[in-house]
């Protein structure tokens, strides 16, 4: 049964919508470069499976006219960066309704673009992508919106009041009233603001009392995503003053937006929130010691089922489970689906994987050799080199089993230095390491079609994060889809997924790195390599379970039902009801 189904006649007629989703970035098709990396797949994610259920919400971005980047790796490694402008003229629809927004003392007038995202129901999510490249701006305020996550820490601040303060005021403008405003990460913390300015009218921040504040609190939903401190946008109180102005600032002030002397970003977005939730269990434990003083719940991660699924799984489970797109619970039953069609989708994914490396490096890899993939921004805790340790052993493995590729790729944030040292790093290896027996590639400019690629090609998903700091971790996630196993550190999603043998292994937890890499060696050589190569049907048998028990639950289709049950209305749910019951209650 579709989402739309189980919201009220009078809510799908409407004219607005009842959620507004706030998002520094979103991914919402390949040929807008208006996303980073997995905060932004995931928004996009989210979107596209809000628009399969018929959820009735509206979602606000940045326009990023210059794109991320377009990265370049020379023959030694060192990564140079392109922009990637794009056109939201060509690809988007322009609306009339502008607003504006004092930011450093002048005033910033904001239009916004509309591209609708459809679902595989028909139903449609508007998204506004906000642009202050307009004639009347100064020149300083007309690029607040071209370039995602460039610029300095001013730049970023500009950004953000443009995001929250803009955003909620432009979908005033164009008719919205919605009932939930839910902040992906606290980029977008200050349409709080913006909402207590609605609310408050003529009377001004400075007259704001604790009811006003519930208020607002009763319509904010924060998901935060990092389980890193210096990932929280922090931000000195001279720039807070100077670029918000007096009369924001010290609202921020007094409600305890301002942690160890600076305006934190996801203080506010907690101060405000009547639900907060990490993304994956784990993160969510990690999100609460972090911040002790708020109630911060779990809803964890997924993927858009219909996205991630290659072309040739896409058939598999178009024949066997037709229903699987409107109702990714389905692929459940993936358990009972012949292991040898499993085992061609497979192959078959391997292949255009395997053709598209020769055509972008020349290299030609085989498709009967085991290859791992390995392919995540470029950050220096996510280790990218943590398989090479021990270059000697990797060698030996390779040639005792036949065998290994090893495909590489991953963006380092442009100043990102040490990330961008790990990925010369690795080319640097790969050029030592390279023999017949084992293959290691580096793919340049790591983005959605290469992602999928990757994610549908490979035998094995590697990861290994150095444990608390991945959030979550979406990319295994698109390979479970494509009954490719994960081999990985127990961190993030991981924790929940990881069933030993039946959907993958579990790198061990140690203190040192030296303990974790001889783990990961022991797995390759003692159980993935020679299952992989010596009994072909129990590795058939791992790539089904995979996309059963993992690819059924780890998806954007079930944390929207989370969402809309936990975060967005739980007052309209049945206390004890299974999810099942989503119909009774968005129809009460």
């Amino acid at each position: 049964m579709s989402f739309s189904s189980r919201v009220p006649t009078e809510v799908l007629n409407s004219s607005t919508s009842i959620v507004a989703y706030f998002s520094m970035e979103i991914a919402v098709r390949p040929d807008m470069p208006t996303y980073s990396g997995g905060l932004g797949v995931l928004a996009g994610d989210t979107l596209r499976s809000a628009s399969d259920l018929g959820l009735p919400l509206a979602a606000v971005t940045l326009a990023h006219r210059q794109g991320y980047f377009k990265q370049h790796l020379d023959a030694d490694g060192n990564q140079t960066e392109e922009a990637q402008p794009w056109s939201p003229e060509a690809l988007c629809a322009a609306e009339d309704a502008t607003t504006v927004v004092m930011i450093e003392g002048r005033p910033v007038t904001i239009r916004a673009w509309r591209h609708d995202m459809k679902g595989v129901t028909g139903k449609i999510v508007p998204i506004y992508f906000l642009d202050t490249d307009v004639d009347q701006n100064d020149p300083a305020d007309r690029i607040l919106t071209d370039r995602l996550y460039g610029g300095d820490s001013n730049y970023r601040l500009r950004q953000e009041a443009v995001l929250g303060i803009g955003g909620a005021y432009i979908l005033r403008a164009l008719g919205y009233e919605p009932v939930v405003y839910h902040m992906n990460e606290g980029h977008a913390a200050l349409l709080t603001v913006a909402l207590l300015e609605q609310q408050l009218g003529e009377r001004g921040l400075l007259s704001a009392t604790e009811q006003d504040y519930r208020k607002v609190h009763e319509r904010c939903v924060f998901t935060t995503h990092t389980p890193v401190p210096a990932g929280h946008d922090r931000f000195s109180m001279e720039q807070a003053y100077r670029i918000l102005g007096d009369e924001r600032s010290s609202l921020l002030e007094r409600v305890g937006g301002v942690h160890e002397g600076l305006l934190n970003m996801t203080y506010v977005a907690l101060r405000f929130s009547r639900f907060v939730n990490g993304v994956a269990m784990q993160h969510g434990k990690v999100s609460r010691e972090m911040f002790p003083d708020y109630a911060i719940d779990a809803i964890t991660n997924g993927v858009h089922a219909g996205t991630w699924t290659s072309q040739p799984f896409q058939g598999l489970f178009d024949k066997h489970l037709p229903r699987w797109r409107q109702d990714n619970v389905t692929l459940r039953y993936a358990i009972d689906i012949p292991e040898v069609e499993i085992e061609q989708a497979h192959s078959q994914a391997k292949q255009t994987l395997v053709d598209a490396v020769a055509q972008r490096t020349g290299v030609r890899l085989d498709t009967e050799t085991f290859t791992m993939g390995f392919a995540r921004r470029a950050a220096t805790y996510k280790r990218a080199d943590l398989l090479f340790t021990d270059p000697q052993r990797l060698i030996e493995m390779a040639h005792k089993f036949g065998g290994m590729q090893i495909i590489y790729s991953g963006k380092a944030h442009p100043a990102d230095d040490p990330g961008k040292a790990k990925i010369k790093h690795v080319i640097e290896l790969a050029k030592e390491l390279n023999s017949d027996a084992l293959r290691i590639v580096y793919l340049e400019n790591y983005e959605w079609e290469l992602g999928a690629l990757l994610t549908g090609g490979v035998d094995v998903w590697l990861n290994t994060p150095k444990r608390p700091y991945e959030a979550s971790g979406t990319s295994g996630m698109k390979a479970a889809l494509n009954g490719v196993p994960s081999l990985s550190i127990l961190d993030g999603w991981w924790i929940e997924g990881w069933i030993e043998g039946v959907t993958g292994w579990a790198i061990d937890d140690h203190d040192d790195e030296t303990g974790e890499s001889n783990s990961l060696y022991e797995h390759l050589e003692q159980v993935v390599l020679p299952l992989y190569y010596e009994q072909p049907q129990q590795w058939r048998r791992i790539m089904r379970s995979s996309i059963a028990l993992n690819g059924s639950f780890f998806n954007t289709q079930r944390m929207i039902e989370q969402y809309v049950l936990n975060a967005y209305f739980p007052e309209k749910r049945v206390i004890g009801a299974p999810v099942e019951s989503l119909e009774a209650v968005m129809s009460r």
